[in-house]
């Protein structure tokens, strides 16, 4: 069992039909993405609620210590006023009742036009809710990375409320020549703030966006390697997820980072690869 949470952006990547999928129906995605990885993002609900139904079905198919970083809706997220939100964030948690402890930390990923003039609508949004459900929030708003005011502001207030600050990594990908079609359009959507390594509680988390060579990302893994192995030892639990351009690769740059760390932790276990026996079982089920 990891000492730590693994994962991508999603599992539900029909790209991934020639690696981590190799051989299998969709309806086969998901348990063969636990067998790998024990946590994945939750981009799936940020940009649509899901029914009950496919709830209840995740919820038979993660297994108990699967970790579902469900992200807030946008049209929660990204609204005029968090506050006015509450109701719909209660409802969006009841939603997500039948997965228990597997929908923890819920993600809040603020837009970039969210500046520090709203940070009291931010304090009362969390207020409401940290006492219900572990909480991290992501902000892109380039005031809250110069660290001046308003991001030791920020930084308090999410102290106080033991909710994390992600960490978003998105250097290597902003050093990926723009001429490839997929990182220029990676590099359209992506925000690029400074990086934030913090642990505001027992779960530090950490986004972090690589390139489309692999192995050119290891520069920038290195320090995401030795602070999650100082997290580890610390005692804390970190959660760490992988994407590249266009998270085709995603599976094999969480393995690599995976592998980098077990040998500043050599005690770690050692993860299938993305295509074992067990594929093919599942193709036949």
């Amino acid at each position: 069992m990891l000492p730590y949470f693994l994962g991508c952006p999603s599992w539900n990547d029909n790209a991934w039909r020639e690696s981590l999928y190799h051989g299998l129906r969709p309806a086969d995605f998901l348990p063969r993405y636990t067998q790998v990885f024990n946590a994945v993002e939750g981009n799936t609900t940020l940009y649509a609620w899901p029914s009950a139904d496919k709830i209840r079905h995740w919820a038979e198919v993660m297994p108990a210590g699967f970790r579902f970083c469900a992200k807030f809706p946008q049209d929660i997220s990204h609204a005029d006023d968090l506050r006015v939100q509450l109701s719909s964030a209660r409802t969006f948690i009841d939603l997500l009742e039948p997965l228990g402890e597997r929908a923890s930390p819920l993600w809040l990923q603020l837009p970039r036009r969210f500046g520090p003039e709203r940070l009291n609508e931010l304090k009362v949004f969390l207020d409401a809710l940290a006492p219900r459900r572990t909480l991290a929030v992501e902000v892109r708003h380039l005031a809250f990375f110069d660290k001046g005011d308003a991001e030791r502001a920020l930084n308090r207030l999410l102290l106080d409320l033991g909710v994390e600050r992600i960490g978003l990594d998105s250097a290597a990908l902003f050093s990926a020549d723009p001429s490839d079609p997929a990182v220029r359009l990676a590099q359209s959507k992506k925000p690029r703030v400074p990086a934030r390594a913090l642990a505001f509680s027992a779960q530090p988390q950490v986004r972090f966006i690589g390139r489309l060579e692999l192995a050119a990302n290891d520069y920038y893994l290195a320090k995401w390697v030795s602070r999650v192995a100082d997290w580890i030892e610390a005692g804390k639990q970190p959660f760490v997820f992988l994407h590249t351009p266009d998270n085709r690769q995603a599976p094999e740059l969480a393995l690599r980072f995976h592998a980098q760390l077990r040998e500043r932790l050599p005690g770690l276990p050692e993860l299938p690869t993305l295509r074992t026996a067990d594929t093919e079982q599942l193709g036949l089920l």
